[in-house]
């Protein structure tokens, strides 16, 4: 069977099965598509991403660097990890394929060399680098940098090998291959830049001079491309309640259970769990309390069951549950 032996081979060599047995054509055709089915309200910023990856998948950009380099820049909860996580699943076939390193814990001058592997007769110098042994183990991969920021300036300087030459020797001298991988580094600088104006060639103007600040140009010149988050606003906060309550509704599918929302209900949790400071992140709060705590309870007191259909509605600001 062509797609058992291609499965077995793919957990050998950590090559996708899609690489193996799919056109591999018709998925990048259709990257921007994907990703904006997952990921509202940054159409500019996909279409930005997107451009890049069919650029580097058409021959056009240098084969031996990374498919894709880019720092995401915008406030919290707007999508910038979403994006990367959905790229690994997408392009990759897992989310899995996400290797995520926070450069929080790369602010002094020795945590660098962590990224390829102690120096021999240094603790730690078995284990291999953090960076260089997830790529070795995952060689299609989306490597995701949070708050990059934060990195110490030696960090960069091994960044620029990877973004420059595409690939990295670790400490025991073995040489690993980027050229598989998308790199993403996020960052909330600008940050209040980006929120302060709308017009977007003043904002453009503004994050540039911050960014100036923080990073050198030979380092900001090598990504593919920096991608400003936009804020988001009520109406996108309501498309995202559609996404996580379509989880929702999965989840309980399994299980024969069918879960609705009113339109009003919908609403009430767009509002309650929207905040333009923290994005979207306040929204999976306001499904707790609203549909999933709920839920919870209906389910271990038997009254929700395999076949039971449940409707979630708001009257006068109280949560309706209706069970058939």
């Amino acid at each position: 069977d062509e797609e058992m032996i291609a499965s077995i081979v793919s957990r050998w060599t950590g090559i996708p099965v899609n690489k193996m047995l799919q056109s591999e054509k018709d998925k990048i055709l259709n990257v921007e598509n994907i990703l904006n089915q997952e990921v509202i309200g940054q159409n500019q910023a996909l279409r930005a991403v997107s451009r890049a990856i069919k650029r580097n998948k058409a021959g056009l950009s240098d084969m031996n660097r990374p498919i894709g380099s880019f720092m995401f820049l915008g406030p919290t909860g707007v999508g910038k990890t979403q994006v990367a996580k959905t790229l690994a699943k997408f392009l990759f076939d897992s989310e899995k394929s996400l290797i995520r390193i926070d450069m929080s814990e790369y602010m002094e001058k020795h945590a660098a060399s962590r990224l390829v592997g102690a120096p021999p007769g240094y603790v730690g110098y078995d284990e291999g680098g953090q960076l260089t042994e997830a790529v070795r183990r995952n060689p299609y991969s989306v490597v995701l940098f949070d708050e990059i920021e934060k990195a110490h300036p030696d960090v960069f300087n091994t960044l620029l090998q990877v973004l420059d030459d595409g690939r990295l020797t670790d400490n025991k001298g073995v040489t690993i291959d980027f050229k598989n991988t998308i790199i993403i580094m996020t960052s909330n600088i600008a940050s209040d830049k980006i929120m302060e104006y709308n017009d977007e060639v003043e904002r453009e103007n503004a994050v540039n001079s911050e960014l100036k600040r923080y990073f050198k140009p030979e380092f900001l010149n090598r990504l593919d491309d920096i991608v400003i988050f936009n804020p988001l606003d009520l109406e996108a906060i309501t498309k995202i309640v559609d996404i996580l309550f379509r989880d929702i509704e999965k989840k309980l599918a399994q299980r024969d259970i069918k879960v609705t929302l009113s339109d009003s209900a919908k609403a009430y949790i767009a509002e309650a769990g929207f905040d333009p400071v923290y994005g979207a992140r306040p929204l999976k709060r306001a499904l707790y309390d609203v549909v999933e705590d709920k839920l919870a309870e209906l389910i271990l007191e038997d009254r929700v069951i395999e076949g039971s259909s449940v409707n979630f509605d708001i009257k006068n600001g109280e949560v309706i549950v209706n069970i058939e």
